[in-house]
C-alpha cells in the first residue's frame, strides 16, 4: 500500500507534522451495460504496470468496450500509448480528462507517422 500526504501543519518548533493516509493507486470496476457493451471504469493512477493489467483485461473482453476515465488522476506514457492504440481500434474513451485526450491525440499522430514511414507499431507488454 502506498502512502500520500493528506495534509501538514507546522508545530511551534518549526517542524512540519504530517498526517498520512493510505491511497489506492489504481482500480478498475467492470460494468456490463448491455448485452454487447462493457464499461471499464478506472480510478486513480495508471502506470505502465497497470497498463499491462488493463491490456490483459481488454484482451479478455468479447463485447464492445468503453473505458471511463472520469476518476483518473494521473497517467504515464505507457498508459497513454495503450489508450491511444485501443481508441484507434474501436474502444471508446469516456469522460476523458483534457490532458489525457490531448496526449492520446498526439500519440495517435505519432503512430500514424511511424506507420507511414514503414515502422511497425506494436503493442508490447511492459514497454
Amino acid at each position: 500500500m502506498k502512502w500520500a500526504v493528506a495534509r501538514g501543519r507546522w508545530r511551534t518548533s518549526g517542524i512540519i507534522e504530517l498526517e498520512r493516509k493510505p491511497t489506492v493507486t489504481f482500480r478498475i470496476n467492470r460494468l456490463v451495460i448491455a448485452e454487447n457493451l462493457v464499461v471499464l471504469r478506472i480510478s486513480g493512477r495508471i502506470t505502465a504496470q497497470d497498463a499491462d493489467m488493463l491490456r490483459d483485461l481488454l484482451d479478455q473482453e468479447n463485447s464492445a468496450v468503453a473505458i471511463d476515465l472520469k476518476d483518473v488522476l494521473l497517467v504515464d506514457r505507457e498508459a497513454v500509448k495503450l489508450l491511444a492504440r485501443r481508441e484507434s481500434n474501436a474502444v471508446e474513451l469516456r469522460n476523458c480528462p483534457a490532458y489525457i485526450r490531448e496526449w492520446t491525440k498526439r500519440e495517435r499522430e505519432r503512430m500514424r507517422m511511424r506507420r507511414s514511414k514503414g515502422i511497425e507499431v506494436r503493442e508490447d507488454k511492459g514497454k
